[in-house]
This record gives structure tokens, sequence and C-alpha cells, in this order.
């Protein structure tokens, strides 16, 4: 047989004598066996690798060593805990346990017949049940629910414990200083890693009778792809895997749930936007031959950009006009040196680029009118800009996290909850910066600072400051969001998801070439990948910088929402197939809530507030519009009998003399020989 996931064998978790359960694995490197390190390296390590052992075995614990069925190099160290070390640290820990079972009862909801269509089969994964727990006392254990010694203590109960004294035992002292704790023995490489096991293959329920297969149960109710629609036993999550990860789960599903209703909301007004574009007065105006085909516009840029007919953006003006009556809807329903550099970067690209399509594209695409259409230099400008804005992004991430971590590191946190809540709040801050910085440009910089044609304003004194279209940048920022959401999403599951998969399957490959000998649980679980120190905390940064997507500009996009939908149904199940299929088994951890994530949220959400509003006011045309419409459009100060929005476009539009251009801006090669005037956006204009 090959060393594939297999059925497990009886004793693959327990220790050689069937009876005493592996609570946990620490894996090392025989020194004899070493060949890159100095020989009195190697002595150090193994001396403190022996006091350690030696220490956790006067701390109670009991200690078997096997090695590796595959690579004669390592050597498993099996961990148990005894009754006797499970209720010391128990108390210690102030865990709590069972009392007595919970006899009161619950008031079914409802929509209680509902949701059953969509809970795990209860025949399978069996509800929990509920009791009364208090934290646990050795002098009141005749007070607490006890049945059976080796059940009161479930696996992920008993594996935190033994992490408690694995973090906790001394190894070393030097200048009367002790070393302790198995995190440093990993970082010195004296240990190659340290984990709970899994209790049976995901692929396969486990024969022996004494484990409960658990991850098999996960994997068939709750991770694989044909769950994508049913409700998570989160019970079963926080039994199996701590309540950690259970809380994320919970959070991320209900966060999912909540997107239900905006997206419902974003789809309506993309399908309201849809069906009325085409029946815009402004659009139409825009587009008629006889006024928009009449109005010449002023060059975008000096020299070779030339004057250009209102007409050709026609197609952009529908689509605008689409935005704008999805902006009156949804006002109502949604009421560091190197990130500056790279911002600028990314600007002064904009403009240079800008400057190029403007005097190439049109005579490269000439003739080819259904492109022409739509391939103006500010959408080419616009799509390739965000390309390379979310590449840069991708690369400043790497360096944003490491100097994260690096000031973190300095800072010397007193717990691990505090290094988390200092690094949390770091990384966000360099990503909030990194991801939405283009994004602000877009929203509320680009087009308000451009001067006029005979006075241009220029960034760093030599590129002329882009303009936006004449119905605003609102499309360009929604081609900004869904190239960065878009991407961002393909970019972590391939990260996530992808990557490890192929890691594992290289291992398996390798492994099943050097052995054909069966392989215990231990060394499987060895082979997968790592979890990392930060456990989920990218998981939680991916889903935040999501949210900040989705309500910060939810104005420009409304079917963020309904992405992010679709991107979280899968990312459950993804996250949930990740852990169970291609990880190691995570250390329970306790948790109260989702740490420092909960005020980022809440402040994102009140940030939305104000950038919606700015957006509808300033970076579209919606203000203007609806004051035309109200004042403007009628007597004393225009000549329609009724409100309307006709003649809007002819109002909007400064004229500019033609001879009042500078030489170092007029055009080389003037298209409209007999002009005189142009016509332009107002720099006040948003």
């Amino acid at each position: 047989m090959s060393c594939r996931d297999l059925p497990n064998s009886s004793g693959q978790i327990f220790l050689h004598d069937g009876q005493r359960r592996i609570d946990f694995v620490l894996v090392y490197e025989d020194e004899t066996k070493k060949m890159t390190h100095k020989r009195i390296d190697r002595k150090k390590q193994k001396r403190k690798r022996q006091v350690y052992e030696s220490n956790l075995i006067n701390n109670g614990l009991q200690l078997e060593a096997t090695r590796s069925v595959l690579d004669e190099k390592l050597v498993f160290v099996k961990v148990h805990a005894p009754w006797e070390v499970l209720c010391t640290y128990a108390e210690v820990m102030h865990i709590k346990l069972p009392l007595q079972p919970d006899d009161l009862k619950t008031r079914e909801s409802a929509f209680n017949w509902f949701t059953s269509l969509f809970r795990v089969d209860e025949n399978i994964i069996k509800p929990e049940q509920e009791f009364f727990t208090a934290p646990f006392e050795k002098e009141h254990l005749s007070n607490f629910y006890i049945q059976d010694k080796d059940t009161f203590f479930n696996p992920a109960t008993r594996s935190r414990i033994v992490h408690f004294i694995l973090s906790r035992v001394e190894y070393a002292t030097k200048n009367n200083v002790k070393k302790f704790g198995i995190n440093k023995l990993l970082d010195s490489g004296i240990y190659k890693a340290a984990f709970p096991l899994h209790d049976s293959s995901f692929r396969h329920p486990s024969t022996d009778p004494a484990c409960p297969s658990e991850r098999y149960l996960l994997y068939r109710e709750w991770a694989h792809p044909k769950n994508i629609f049913k409700l998570q036993p989160l019970d079963f999550i926080r039994k199996y895997y701590g309540e950690k990860i259970g809380i994320y789960f919970a959070w991320l599903g209900f966060y999912t749930n909540m997107l239900i209703v905006a997206a419902f909301v974003g789809v309506g007004c993309f399908l309201y936007g849809c069906l009325t574009k085409d029946n815009c007065t402004w659009s139409q105006e825009v587009c008629d031959p006889n006024i928009g085909g009449n109005i010449i516009m002023c060059p975008q840029c000096d020299k070779v950009c030339t004057y250009w007919n209102l007409t050709s953006t026609c197609e952009s003006s529908k689509v605008t006009t689409f935005w704008f009556n999805i902006n009156i809807f949804l006002t109502f329903s949604w009421q560091i040196l190197l990130i500056i550099a790279s911002v600028i970067g990314i600007i002064v690209y904009r403009l240079s680029v800008f400057l190029v399509f403007s005097a190439t594209l049109s005579r490269h695409i000439n003739g080819t009118q259904a492109i022409h259409k739509y391939l103006t230099p500010q959408t080419a400008t616009s799509v390739t800009a965000s390309l390379i804005s979310f590449v840069v992004i991708m690369v400043l991430n790497i360096i944003y996290e490491k100097v994260a971590i690096l000031i973190t590191d300095f800072e010397l946190p007193r717990t691990q909850t505090d290094y988390e809540n200092s690094l949390t709040t770091k990384m966000f801050l360099f990503q909030f910066v990194n991801y939405y910085s283009s994004c602000f440009y877009i929203a509320f910089f680009k087009g308000k600072f451009v001067g006029h044609p005979g006075n241009p304003v220029y960034w760093l004194g030599k590129y002329r400051n882009e303009e936006c279209d004449p119905g605003g940048c609102l499309l360009e920022l929604t081609t900004q969001l869904a190239i960065i959401v878009g991407g961002k999403a393909i970019w972590n599951n391939i990260q996530e998801v992808l990557l490890p998969w192929v890691k594992n399957l290289i291992g398996r490959y390798c492994a099943d070439a050097r052995s054909e000998k069966i392989v215990p649980r231990w060394e499987h679980d060895y082979h997968l990948q790592p979890i990392g120190k930060l456990g989920l905390f990218y998981e939680y940064l991916e889903m935040v910088i999501q949210f900040g997507f989705v309500t910060l500009f939810v104005a420009s996009f409304p079917l963020a929402p309904l992405l992010a939908l679709f991107n979280n149904m899968l990312e459950i199940r993804l996250d949930a197939w990740k852990l169970t299929t291609q990880f190691r088994r995570m250390v329970p951890q306790k948790a109260q809530d989702i740490g420092a994530w909960q005020p980022i949220m809440q402040g994102i959400a009140i940030l939305a507030v104000v950038t919606n509003a700015m957006i509808i006011a300033f970076t579209s045309d919606m203000i203007p519009r609806l004051v035309y419409y109200w004042s403007f459009s009628v007597p004393p100060y225009g000549s329609h009998s009724s409100h309307t929005m006709k003649g809007y476009i002819n109002n909007t539009l400064s004229v500019f003399n033609i001879s009042d251009f500078r030489n170092a801006s007029k055009p080389s090669s003037p298209w409209f020989g007999n002009q005189t005037t142009c016509r332009q956006i107002p720099e006040t204009s948003p």
C-alpha cells in the first residue's frame, strides 16, 4: 500500500498500548543523521532537547518516540497527558467543564421549518448536548459530569492543555535566565514541528470504534463543495478545532448572510439602470449628431492631443447615466513614504500613458468602428493603470507584512492577544492605504485641479493633470474597483488553496516514490502544511479589506455586494476544505470575539457613510443635474416651460477661445481648422 491517506488502523491515534491517546506530536531530526551542522552545535541541540523532554516527563506527561517510516532521519515524539495532569492544568487554566446536562427547553423559531432545509443531516452529525458548565476544580471533582474519564476531556481540550504545558517547560538556563517554550525550540530548529493529530483520514472513517472520525464528518458535511448552501455545523467545528476557529466561521457566515440583502438591493439598482440608460435626456443629447455632434471639446493634453467631438463619448455617457440612476437609489439605501511613492507612480503613469494613447490610439484603430466606440484613450488608460495598480498592491503587500511584523516584534507585547491586536492595527493601516489609495484618488482628486486649456495645472511641473469624461469619473472608479476586487479574490485563492494543494501533492508523490509501507497518522499529518503562527489572521484581513470595498465605494459599484456574496459562499467552503484536508490540525484556542477586527469594521462602516456621500456629491454629476433640473431649466434662468434635462449639456460646458491657447499647449495638428472656440468641463464641476 502507498502512503496516500489511508483508513485509520487501530492504534494510529494511540500510543503503542492502544489505550493512551496521543495528544500532541513533536518532530525532530536525529542529530546523528545531520550533516549540515557542526558537531558542537548538534550536541547543544541534543542536550536542549533531552532537557526539555526530561522536564516534560517531570511535569507528568508521557512520551513515546518512533522513527519515521519514510525518512530515517526524522523522529516522532508522541505526547500523552494522563488524567491527573489534565485535571491539574484544567484547574490552572480555569477551563469550563460540564456540571450537568442543560434540561431547559428552548423555544423553536417560527422559521425553524425553513432553516431545517439547510441544516446538516442530524443523523450524521448529531446535535451537541448542552451542559451547565463551571471552571474546573479538583476538590469539587464529584460535582462534574464525569461518566468516562477517557472522554470527559475532549481531544481539543486535551491538546490545548498539553500545548499550555509545552509552552512553559524549561529547556535551558543561561546567565540565570531561563529559556522555555516549544515555540523557541521550533524557531531554533531543535524541533521541526509540533502539532495535535487529526483523528482520522478525511476520505475514510476510522475503523477504530474509539475514534469518532470527526475530521471525516466535517469534510463530508461541511467542507465538501456539495454543502455550499448548507448551514455550518458551528458547534461541531468548535468542538473539533476550538472556539477561535469556531468564532471565525460563525462571523464569516453571519457576514455572508448580511450580504444577501445588500446584494438584492445592488442587483435591483443594476437592473433599473440597465432598463433606463437609453431613455436619459442627457445621454440622448450627447449621442445626437445635431447636438453632441456639433459640440467640439478642447484637447485634454498638450500638443499631441487634438480637438474631439462630444459624440465620441456616447457609449460611456449611457453607462454614466446608468450609474447616475443607481446613485439616486443608493443615496437613500447607504447613507508612510513608500505608500505615497507608489501612489504618485501610478498617477504619473496614468498621465503619461494617456498622452501616448491620445496621440496613437485613434489612428491605430481607425476603421474599426465597433472597437473605437469603447476603446477611448480614457478607457485604455483606466484599464491598464488599474492592472498595474493591482500588481503594485500585491508587491507592496509583501513589504508591508514584513514591516508590520518587524515593528510589532520590537514592541514585545505581553500576550499573544496583545501581539495579534497590535499587528492587526498596523497591517490594516498599511493595507488600507495600499488597497484604497488609488480608488480615493479617482473618486476625490482626479479631474478636480485641471485648470483650463489656456492655463492648465501640471503634476510635478511636467505632467498635465488628468481630466474626467464629461459625465465624471464614476465609470473609471468602477473599473478600478472591479479589477482590484476580482484580481484580489483570484490571487488569494491561488495562494490559500492552490499552492498548499500543489505542495501536498508533490509531498505525497515523493513519499510514494520512497516507500510502499503503511504510513501512520502522525506522519501523514506531518507532511501536511503548517498553519502558521498567525493562524486565521490573513483570513480576517482578507474579509475586512473586502468589507471595505463593499461599503466604502458601493455607490460606484453596486454589484460589489453580489460579488462578495458569491466569493464568501466559496470562501467558507474553501477555508473549511483547506483546514480539513491540506493543513495540520490547529492547536485549539479560546476566544471571546474577533478581537481588534471588530472596532476596525465599525470604523469602516462609519467612514463608508462619508465616502459614499462624497462620491455621490463630488465624483458623480448627480448634484449639478438636480440643480439644473429644478432651477436652471425653467425661468428665470432657463427657457423651458417645465422642469427638464434638455439643454443640460450646453449649460454645463464652458466656452474657451482657441486664440487663448499657450504655445506649449496648443494642438500641433488642429482637427477642426475653422473652429474658433471649444468647450470644456469647468474646473469647479464634479
